[in-house]
């Protein structure tokens, strides 16, 4: 289900649910469903038509059976609120709050677009033309990129960008940039994904030695953690992750292009109990 993209009932979250069980098992229905909430087979009927809603009995059953839990359980609980509400302006209030907890859309990289991950100036690049305007002018753009490409890697990734459809020509002979948030896909994409994590490790490397300080921000943190710990620092880089792209998408006159990256490993080796 597609939770933080395009749903604004939350009965449309149930709906996809009975069709997806539906379809995976035929003989599914809406007394089997109707059972994990507590609900008959009528009257869940109903709700599933938008013309009643869940009484409030059921509301954790069906986050259990959404395996709703964190941000998704909260956007589900202000999705519902907002439709039993009477009030406009508080309706309108909680959905608000529900749309900030909503992720980016973001473009799902194709097999033929990896060539994208091959070198971490083509990114690079696309960000540039947006910092400029989308004017395309090879040699300074190659000068700019820090460090410095060659006027041929800057050609090629702004073809490669044109090709992938990440681009696109305006009438004005300007490019424009399409699809602002790029993720990738499948077991097979595992290698291009490291290779473009290893570059841009390194370029954060090199910008402690080539970067004035004023320019850039780098932090360590050393730390004694248990598994609940660590899984819990997991969910809040991703989160924080999520933050950065939304404040990122709120910039309207972008004056610079940085590289944030992320890193989380053991420098200790686990102990066996």
């Amino acid at each position: 289900m597609n939770l933080f993209l395009e749903t604004a009932d939350y009965r449309d979250l149930l709906k996809s649910y009975y069709e997806q069980r539906k379809k995976e098992m035929p003989l599914y229905s809406y007394r089997m469903m109707g059972e994990k909430l507590g609900l008959d087979a009528s009257y869940l009927f109903r709700v599933l038509q938008k013309k009643h809603h869940l009484p409030a009995h059921a509301l954790q059953a069906s986050k259990d059976m959404l395996q709703l839990s964190g941000r998704s359980s909260e956007y589900f609980d202000l999705l519902y609120a907002a439709s039993v509400t009477k009030d406009p302006a508080q309706k309108e209030d909680l959905l608000a709050k529900a749309i900030a907890l909503r992720d980016v859309q973001r473009h799902t990289l194709q097999a033929a677009e990896l060539k994208l991950l091959e070198n971490w100036w083509i990114p690079a690049v696309r960000a540039y033309l947006e910092l400029n305007g989308g004017v395309v002018n090879i040699k300074q753009m190659a000068k700019d990129m820090c460090p410095p490409i060659t006027e041929d890697q800057a050609k090629e990734a702004v073809e490669i960008l044109k090709d992938v459809g990440l681009v696109k020509k305006l009438a004005s002979g300007r490019l424009a940039l399409t699809d602002a948030h790029l993720t990738v896909g499948g077991p097979e994409k595992a290698h291009a994904v490291r290779n473009f994590q290893k570059q841009t490790l390194n370029l954060a490397i090199e910008a402690l030695d080539n970067v004035p300080a004023s320019e850039r921000n780098v932090s360590t943190l050393m730390l004694s953690v248990d598994k609940e710990a660590f899984e819990d620092l997991g969910d809040m880089a991703k989160e924080f992750r999520r933050l950065v792209q939304k404040r990122v998408d709120s910039v309207k006159y972008p004056d610079r292009v940085v590289q944030l990256s992320m890193a989380f490993y053991p420098v200790v080796r686990m102990r066996k109990k």
